[in-house]
């Protein structure tokens, strides 16, 4: 498969990619937990069915050490048991982040509750920034048909 496009070496996606690169920058050196971002931009990539970004951060968070259980069990993070309540809570909030549309009232009360419960101001403002900039991505990539499958952990730096 072939990308429609190829967006790095396009000059104005390469212009719209460097303002997303450079949300995502201020998210990652949030306080917001590294693992917990992975996490999110994973379970993100699996709803939007964006391969490229699921490739990408599910080779990104092996790297950084996460398990393989772990990765194995994003998709079914509700039944594991292998997971924080933190982690749950910032999950949750990415699934009906992510699913804006398929539900009339958006992300709930007590979804944005359990949230607020393990993650401060700080935290919260990256969560919410990280799922807007994570959706931009796999619209981005899914639109295009971005190949997935050759990513090599940091190769964009």
């Amino acid at each position: 498969m072939d990308a429609r496009i190829n967006l790095f070496g396009n000059a104005l996606a390469g212009k719209v990619l460097k303002h997303i690169n450079s949300a995502n920058k201020a998210v990652h050196d949030s306080p917001l937990p590294v693992a917990t971002q992975e996490l999110v931009k994973i379970r993100a990539s699996q709803i939007n069915g964006c391969g490229f970004c699921t490739d990408m951060h599910t080779k990104d968070a092996a790297a950084a050490g996460e398990t393989q259980l772990r990765l194995n069990l994003v998709a079914a993070w509700r039944e594991a048991t292998v997971f924080t309540e933190a982690e749950r809570a910032a999950l949750e909030l990415a699934e009906q982040g992510t699913r804006i549309a398929d539900a009339a009232g958006g992300v709930t009360d007590a979804a944005w509750a359990n949230a607020a419960k393990h993650y401060d101001e700080d935290q919260l403002a990256a969560l919410i920034s990280l799922i807007a900039i994570i959706n931009a991505y796999n619209r981005i990539n899914v639109i295009n048909q971005q190949p997935a499958g050759d990513y090599q952990p940091g190769q964009f730096g």
